[in-house]
């Protein structure tokens, strides 16, 4: 009795979660402009990379504002390429320092950018963190995290084309790699 309480529990507040927290995840760039208004802007670029999947993985991310720019990334022992690449967007987030900025975040992972523009984590919410096959959605922990992190800025998340010669993306993916050599004592 206890368990199904706590699962309604947790289903209604992933419900409220999707309404507040995903609403603020822009889907197109006419949703995202503050029209009139001094808007404050950071764009992200972010990557992920593993050797072996599963295998050690590394996540890289590149910070822009203005002239500025910062450079972070990270690794794990064991992960998969596509853990990786939702925690540079999750890293990545938690670096700003600020809130209510509009963030537009580059990725070249469609599993990354399509769990956004296609509706997936607003579906999954509304299922009880289920896919469209009744399964339990991978990588469902830090999904919620990045559900979470979205909610303090208006984030926008866009797909760039990977290894095609974008700056950016590419010091994402050497990044990443540095994350996954410094595991292994490369560093």
């Amino acid at each position: 009795m206890l368990r199904k309480s706590w699962r309604r529990f947790i289903r209604a507040l992933d419900i409220l979660w999707a309404g507040s927290v995903y609403s603020q995840c822009y889907k197109s760039s006419e949703d995202f402009t503050n029209k009139g208004e001094n808007v404050k802007q950071i764009s992200i670029y972010t990557d992920g990379a593993c050797s072996g999947n599963p295998g050690p993985g590394g996540w890289g991310a590149v910070l822009l504002h203005g002239d500025r720019v910062k450079e972070i990334y990270g690794g794990e022992p064991d992960t998969t390429n596509q853990r990786m690449e939702i925690k540079a967007v999750i890293e990545a987030l938690k670096a700003l320092k600020v809130s209510g900025w509009d963030v537009i975040v580059y990725s070249d992972s469609a599993y990354v950018v399509n769990a956004f523009k296609q509706n997936w984590i607003e579906n999954w919410q509304k299922n009880g963190w289920r896919n469209s096959k009744k399964e339990a959605v991978a990588n469902q922990d830090l999904w919620r995290e990045l559900v979470y992190l979205t909610g303090k800025n208006r984030v926008r998340l866009e797909k760039v084309k990977g290894h095609a010669g974008n700056e950016w993306n590419e010091r994402c993916d050497q990044l990443a790699r540095q994350g996954v050599k410094e595991l292994n004592g490369e560093g």
